[in-house]
C-alpha cells in the first residue's frame, strides 16, 4: 500500500479551506421502503463538505440502498417509497421541484465495476458535457484535459485518446470513469465499492485518488473493505439491518467504538 494513505490523522477541516464547490448534505429521519419491506429505519445525519464518509455493514444492511438516496437511483425501483428528508446545500432534493437531472450533475456516481463506454477514451470523457448541449470544442477538451489529469491518468493516455476506452487495463478504466464523473464538474461523488473489482495496485491508486479528491468535492463510498474505510476516509457510518448503529469519525470508530454491535463487526464476529 503506498504511503499516502497509511497512517493518517484525521483532522478537522479548518473552514477557511472548504472550497465552495463541495457540497454539505443533512439527512433527516429518513425511512425507505421497498414495498412492504423496510429497508432503511428513520436515519438522521450530516456529512461535512470536503469529507469522505464511508458507509460499512454486512451485505443486505442497507448502505448501497442509502448510497443510492443521494442522487435518486432508487426512484427508478417501482415498489421504492419513502419519509424523510435529504438536503443538500439546504435544498431538498426530494421536493416538488426537484430537476433530477441538474442533481444528477451534481451529484456523480462511480460503480462497483468500470463501465466505460464502447467510445474512445476522448469522447468517454466528454459524453456528459455532450449531453449537456455543450458544443464548444475548446471547452470540451480542456474538461477532458483537466478531468483526466484529476484523476492521474493524463501523462498514460494523452497520446492515445482515439484509442478504445475498453482496450485499459482495470484499473485504468476505474480512473477513466471517475474522470467522466468529474468533467460534469458536480459537487458530490458517490462510489459504490469502486475497487472491489481491481487488483491491490490499482486499489491503491483509487484510494490515493480519493484522499487527494477531497479538496474539491464531498464523497461518500460504501465499502465491505474495513481496512479500506480505515485507511481512506474521515468518518464511517455502521449500517446494520437497515439501521444506523453508529456514526463518527473513523478514528473512533475504529479504535473506540460506542456501540457493542460497532465493536463485534470491526473485530470480525460477524459480517
Amino acid at each position: 500500500m503506498t504511503t499516502t494513505t497509511k497512517n493518517r490523522k484525521i483532522e478537522k477541516i479548518p473552514q477557511e479551506n472548504i472550497l465552495d464547490n463541495a457540497s454539505k448534505i443533512s439527512i433527516k429521519e429518513m425511512d425507505i421502503w421497498y414495498g412492504a419491506f423496510h429497508a432503511i429505519k428513520e436515519v438522521s445525519m450530516k456529512i461535512n463538505p470536503n469529507t469522505v464518509t464511508a458507509f460499512i455493514g454486512p451485505s443486505g444492511c442497507g448502505k448501497s440502498t442509502f448510497l443510492r438516496l443521494f442522487n435518486r437511483m432508487n426512484d427508478y425501483i417501482e415498489s421504492f417509497h419513502f419519509d424523510g428528508k435529504i438536503k443538500i446545500d439546504g435544498k431538498n432534493i426530494y421536493g416538488k421541484k426537484t430537476n433530477i437531472e441538474e442533481l444528477r450533475k451534481k451529484v456523480g456516481m462511480v460503480f462497483q465495476k468500470p463501465n466505460p463506454f464502447p467510445k474512445s477514451i476522448f469522447e468517454n470523457v466528454a459524453y456528459g458535457l455532450r449531453i449537456q448541449g455543450i458544443k464548444d470544442k475548446k471547452i470540451i477538451a480542456e474538461r477532458v484535459e483537466n478531468s483526466l489529469k484529476q484523476v492521474a491518468l493524463w501523462e498514460e493516455v494523452k497520446n492515445d485518446l482515439k484509442k478504445s476506452a475498453l482496450a485499459l487495463s482495470g484499473g485504468q478504466q476505474q480512473r477513466l470513469c471517475i474522470a467522466r464523473t468529474l468533467a460534469v464538474q458536480p459537487s458530490v461523488i458517490l462510489m459504490d465499492e469502486p475497487t472491489s473489482a481491481l487488483d491491490p495496485i490499482s486499489t491503491a491508486s483509487i484510494e490515493d485518488l480519493i484522499f487527494k479528491l477531497k479538496e474539491k468535492y464531498t464523497i461518500i463510498i460504501v465499502t465491505h473493505n474495513m481496512q479500506q474505510a480505515s485507511r481512506i476516509s474521515d468518518y464511517t457510518a455502521f449500517f446494520y439491518m437497515g439501521n444506523l448503529v453508529e456514526y463518527n469519525k473513523t478514528e473512533l470508530i475504529f479504535t473506540k467504538p460506542e456501540k457493542k454491535q460497532t465493536e463485534n463487526y470491526i473485530s470480525g464476529k460477524f459480517g
